[in-house]
């Protein structure tokens, strides 16, 4: 399948369509690639049940019922409450557990209660009493109703589903931390990536996630892939630093993690790459906790030339930065930028992933040894061959001229923007010294996520890319300006159900500085033609004067952590919904009758071995169906 007419557009159901991405150029690989991906690949799938927990305590015995009613329910498989319950576990599925993957909100089941009784006493023909503690957990809206709680004024810790912390209070969370962080360490440790917070008999404490921990059994199976990997590693660099991560899993001592980050950002001659552990800190309200993903990953040789021609250029696009000259990297160090083919997606990368990755995460680790950066190429070609001809650029762009415009330059433009995000976005900048990394708490993700978004607008209407033959001419920035303002302003409300706030850090990143822009100035203005509200971009270059003004303040911000006035912005601009707009906005995208959401099904790995049983190929199959995939997962890497 990986010929002309590979199929990318699979399953729908909900607000969700799933997508099939192609391993271009997989076959070419050497034996001793393949295997390495193989093996990375089962280290990446065996993290899935540590997401499903950290997303909610419940996660994984809500799966596990459901799973159980799906595959064994001798009932009327099309009566109503039946297929209600599927796509309701679908959605579980999808979101690694019984929260929405984007918005946070709990969603509600389409069956009864007493219908999903009934099934399961007749399923396992048992007493159903070990299930009591899911039912309401499902079906009351009232009780755990969003994974993450970002609203100002409310006890953000009390009030998030999400299993970081127990029997804690978020004033609690925030004394303990700053008791045990050492504010004169010039190396300091992510304090919080890998642990659950705890209160037991009145004391505090923190339980690890390591190999002898919390989530030990799994981690060890984790362990025994990566012991696999490094046999086949590309160089030794490559395997010192799998051997690293491995003695982190196996201690979850955060230096040993500090050191892994160093030796990986260090590493650059391999063609196949991965990441597996406890990275992100979006699904904690407290930007703390990392939530476990996994990716495996090998460079597209063709395409990475444009995004090292960027890294090769990073210090000229620090030193013509427009914000405040102390809070420029003096000497930018380390910065690497690949386009990548995904070769398997895991945990928080799956099925709904990032398009474009920038690590590690840790300010200083980046000043000191750089980052890596990367665009993930095959995710983005399937996003835009499933998105052709939906009619969604005819429908919410002001005119038939920007509507050219963007079909001119759009997909270039796209896949600039994520590269001048990750790659010099993210590792632009520095903080003042004796600046807390932690010091902008929740609103630290929103504001870190805005620093980066207006560094690559910035630069997108540089001469400089033109110059570089980036961009084909000093026009094309236009349609990511465009494009940029209408989502922030309008389109991305699609995602958020009527009533809601914006609470995903992304999304909030978008519509501060849409806003921001439309409030500050007279570039932009939102018009009304023929009853529909559309984005009018009346002056390109003093929008790029806007960006430039909010850039220098963001970067401010963050270099002085200055925790008021990141929350000012944030709620001012970047929180709220006009529900008369998005009433509007909804509507009009119904018609199109469009997902707004979209992930991704991984391919089948399936290792070829001759009579000794040494691996003598890797070969891929795409024909996995969605519930069979998942269902396979939860049976082959699951320890619940």
């Amino acid at each position: 399948m990986q010929a002309e007419g590979f199929n990318y557009s699979d399953e729908r159901f909900a607000d969700i369509q799933l997508l099939r991405y192609r391993l271009n150029g997989f076959e070419d690989l050497t034996l001793q690639q393949k295997k390495l991906i193989y093996f990375l690949s089962e280290a990446t799938l065996w993290g899935r049940d540590i997401t499903f927990d950290q997303y909610g305590k419940y996660n994984l015995g809500i799966r596990k019922m459901l799973e159980t009613v799906y595959l064994h329910y001798d009932g009327s498989r099309e009566s109503e409450d039946f297929k209600a319950l599927e796509v309701y576990l679908k959605r579980v599925w999808f979101s690694n557990g019984i929260y929405h993957h984007y918005g946070c909100e709990k969603f509600m089941p389409g069956f009864s209660e007493e219908f999903l009784r009934e099934a399961l006493h007749e399923t396992t023909g048992e007493d159903i009493s070990q299930y009591e503690e899911l039912f309401p957990v499902i079906f009351r809206p009232e009780l755990y109703p969003k994974r993450v709680n970002k609203a100002d004024g409310v006890d953000l810790v009390e009030t998030s589903a999400c299993n970081f912390y127990d029997n804690v209070s978020q004033q609690e969370v925030e004394e303990y931390y700053a008791s045990i962080k050492d504010a004169d360490d010039p190396e300091p440790v992510s304090y919080g990536l890998n642990g659950t917070l705890v209160k037991r008999d009145g004391k505090v404490h923190e339980e690890r996630w390591f190999a002898e921990g919390r989530y030990g059994e799994t981690i060890r199976k984790i362990i025994y892939w990566l012991k696999k990997a490094t046999t086949v590693a590309e160089n030794d660099d490559q395997r010192a630093y799998i051997e690293t991560l491995i003695r982190y899993y196996e201690t979850g001592d955060l230096r040993l993690f500090n050191q892994y980050c160093i030796e990986w950002v260090s590493e650059h001659l391999s063609r196949v790459d991965f990441i597996n552990g406890f990275i992100e800190v979006y699904g904690d309200p407290l930007g703390l906790k990392g939530t476990w993903e996994g990716i495996v990953e090998y460079k597209d040789l063709e395409a990475t030339r444009r995004t090292q021609l960027i890294a090769g250029n990073a210090q000229w696009f620090e030193d013509h930065s427009p914000v405040d000259p102390r809070f420029r990297k003096p000497e930018v160090k380390g910065v690497t930028a690949n386009v990548i083919c995904a070769a398997m997606l895991g945990g928080e990368e799956y099925p709904s992933t990032a398009i474009g990755i920038n690590l590690p995460n840790a300010d200083w680790i980046r000043a000191e040894y750089g980052s890596k950066s990367v665009t993930i190429g095959n995710l983005t070609e399937a996003y835009n061959k499933a998105s052709r001809g939906s009619g969604f650029r005819e429908e919410f762009v002001i005119d038939a001229d920007t509507v050219e415009l963007i079909d001119k330059y759009g997909d270039v433009c796209d896949d600039l923007h994520t590269d001048l995000h990750e790659c010099l976005g993210h590792g632009s900048g520095q903080l003042l010294p004796g600046v807390d990394p932690d010091a902008l708490k929740n609103y630290g993700n929103t504001i870190e996520e805005a620093r980066a978004d207006l560094f690559g607008l910035y630069y997108i209407a540089d001469k400089k890319l033109v110059e570089l033959g980036l961009t084909p001419d000093e026009e094309a920035y236009k349609s990511q300006y465009y494009t940029y303002m209408m989502n922030g302003l309008m389109t991305q409300l699609t995602r958020i159900k009527p009533g809601h706030q914006i609470e995903e850090a992304h999304m909030r990143n978008r519509a501060l500085i849409a806003r921001w822009c439309l409030d500050n100035g007279n570039a932009i203005e939102m018009v009304q033609r023929e009853g529909k509200t559309y984005v009018c971009v009346r002056d390109y270059e003093e929008l790029r004067r806007l960006v430039s003004r909010l850039l220098a303040e963001i970067q401010r911000i963050k270099s002085e952590g200055d925790y008021e006035a990141a929350r000012e912005l944030v709620e001012k601009y970047a929180v709220k919904v006009d529900p008369v707009l998005h009433h509007e906005i909804l509507e009009r995208y119904a018609k199109l009758n469009l997902a707004p959401y979209k992930g991704f099904l991984n391919p089948i790995m399936k290792p070829v071995t001759d009579a000794s049983g040494e691996i003598t190929d890797v070969i891929l199959d795409y024909s996995e169906g969605y519930a069979a995939q998942m269902l396979r997962y939860s049976h082959d890497y699951s320890m619940f």
